[in-house]
């Protein structure tokens, strides 16, 4: 099996996350939670702490296990999360598609992060995973994401007019997608 640690800068790894990643997921989510309130859905007080992220994380691996999402952190050089990336809603057969969803830590914010995550997540997609094609949304106002998915290979597909419940109304999301591949699917 190709490993799934990826060198992302000299001091920033991409991992696939665990259940020990808890209480940094917590406390990088709190350190964050002003600078991502305009792009992220409401949420109840205890997602904020190690007990919230510990059930979060135990969803996430479970659906890792079961082949519906693939959860990656950005862990810098002490093992501190700094981030995170998600396929999400994985569907096999003719289809070959999964949702991506991440964040960067407030701290580590402008500094391509992001963008090197999203390349070695499409290439893991492609390669471990199959996929023919990854899609993304972003909040329409929210130009620096829109800006790491177009520096990643994402093209606009489309608008959707109050798509997600995000920071207590429903706001309308840039749709993108990237295509992986156009050979037929893998069995």
């Amino acid at each position: 099996m190709t490993d799934l640690n990826h060198p992302l800068t000299d001091d920033v790894q991409l991992r696939p996350a665990t259940p020990d990643d808890a209480a940094s997921f917590a406390e990088a989510l709190t350190r964050s939670r002003a600078y991502m309130k305009r792009w992220e859905p409401v949420r109840p007080e205890v997602f904020y702490t190690p007990q919230g992220q510990a059930r979060r994380l135990t969803g996430l691996l479970a659906d890792r296990d079961a082949g519906r999402a693939m959860p990656w952190v950005l862990a810098d050089a002490d093992d501190r999360v700094v981030g995170a990336m998600t396929l999400a809603s994985i569907e096999l057969g003719p289809f070959r598609n999964a949702r991506l969803g991440y964040w960067i830590d407030v701290d580590r914010a402008g500094q391509g992060l992001a963008t090197a995550a999203v390349g070695r997540v499409c290439e893991d997609a492609r390669d471990r995973l199959g996929l023919h094609r990854v899609e993304a949304g972003a909040v329409v106002d929210n130009a620096a994401s829109q800006r790491v998915l177009a520096k990643s290979g994402f093209e606009v597909i489309g608008t959707a007019p109050r798509y997600l419940h995000i920071d207590g109304e429903w706001r309308d999301h840039r749709l993108f997608q990237r295509i992986l591949h156009d050979g037929p699917p893998r069995h």
